[in-house]
């Protein structure tokens, strides 16, 4: 019976160096699956943050790491491939196996170094199902590293679903805020206009119906001559008094304005298009700033919030008559009020 058991025993091939090969190609797989997998949880952390750019991110990370799957199924696929081959060997070794223990009944009557080679055969078998214990074990362990993988790019793909609809949420709120901010801006340009007609209707009235005070569109013209001698930029006493009519009116329509209203009176300078002789300014370029920001100054001097006037110079390049007659170049040397938003 011993005998029998030991021939039994003695059919083990060595396949050592092909189970290695295996064991090698899938220890590689898992370390570079899981390099991969690190690094894909390092720069999904790093991007996650980004609001801005973070849907981009999120995509591209998808495509890679749908092409790191991609590889793992390739990888997986050579693994069974490996093992199938594995599989082959057994059954080839099996049949080894049975044709050593058929040799080992023809030499039941053998010499004791037939017991030796019994021996060896039963060690050689015992550590051949040994190492397809740990082939298995690795092959599981495999399995279960990619479910985990599928379970990241399924909690990746979640987390891209919920950004994509609060990126939806808050470009919903955007465009209502935007509505909402242009119906406002709407209503406050409309406030404003009725304050402009009203404070045009009170400085006719104040001013009185003079030819070289007049309305223009949006704008209130007084003709240089009315404020300043020729050449000038400082107030003459005719220009004060009308000045301080118009200083009373902007006082009242600064008090009777809601502060939410967001207005100022910009005091516009002109001039006609003959290039000025005068040292004080180089050219009407300064002539008209300097008288523009003349009629400020003398209505801040009278009570009007600053913060509530601007000065422009424009020179002779925004003429109102483009003819070349004493008559065009009266109406274009003038100062305009404009009642606008700031």
């Amino acid at each position: 019976m011993p005998l029998a058991r030991a021939r039994r025993q003695q059919r083990a091939i060595d396949y050592w160096p092909g189970f290695v090969d295996a064991l090698s190609t899938m220890l590689l797989v898992i370390v570079f699956l899981l390099s991969v997998f690190m690094m894909a949880q390092f720069f999904l952390a790093r991007e996650v943050s980004g609001k801005d750019t973070v849907l981009d991110r999120l995509n591209k990370q998808i495509a890679e790491l749908t092409s790191l799957l991609a590889m793992e199924k390739s990888g997986k696929a050579d693994v069974e491939a490996n093992l199938a081959a594995l599989q082959a060997t057994l059954q080839s070794d099996e049949k080894d196996k049975a044709k050593l223990q058929a040799q080992i009944d023809a030499a039941n009557s053998g010499a004791s170094g037939a017991d030796q080679r019994l021996g060896a055969a039963q060690q050689q078998l015992v550590s051949e199902k040994q190492i397809s214990a740990q082939a298995l074990a690795q092959v599981d362990i495999l399995n279960q590293q990619i479910a985990a993988l599928r379970k990241q790019l399924a909690a990746i793909e979640d987390a891209l679903s919920a950004s994509e609809a609060r990126d939806r949420q808050s470009q919903a709120k955007i465009a209502d805020l935007g509505s909402r901010l242009n119906i406002a801006l709407a209503q406050k340009v409309q406030e404003l206009s009725r304050y402009r007609s009203d404070f045009f209707g009170r400085l006719r009235q104040i001013l009185g119906d003079r030819p070289d005070i007049r309305t223009v569109g949006d704008r209130f013209v007084f003709q240089s001559e009315v404020l300043f001698d020729t050449g000038q930029a400082t107030l003459n006493d005719a220009g004060k008094a009308e000045l301080d009519k118009l200083a009373g009116a902007v006082n009242e329509l600064a008090r009777e304005i809601p502060p939410e209203i967001p207005w100022v009176l910009r005091v516009d300078g002109h001039t006609d298009k003959r290039p000025i002789q005068s040292a004080q300014f180089h050219s009407n370029w300064d002539l008209s700033a300097a008288r523009a920001i003349a009629v400020v100054q003398y209505l801040i001097s009278k009570g009007v919030p600053p913060e509530r006037l601007a000065a422009a110079g424009f020179g002779e390049f925004q003429p109102i008559d483009p003819g070349d007659s004493e008559d065009a170049y009266a109406k274009n040397r003038r100062i305009e009020l404009k009642l606008t938003e700031r």
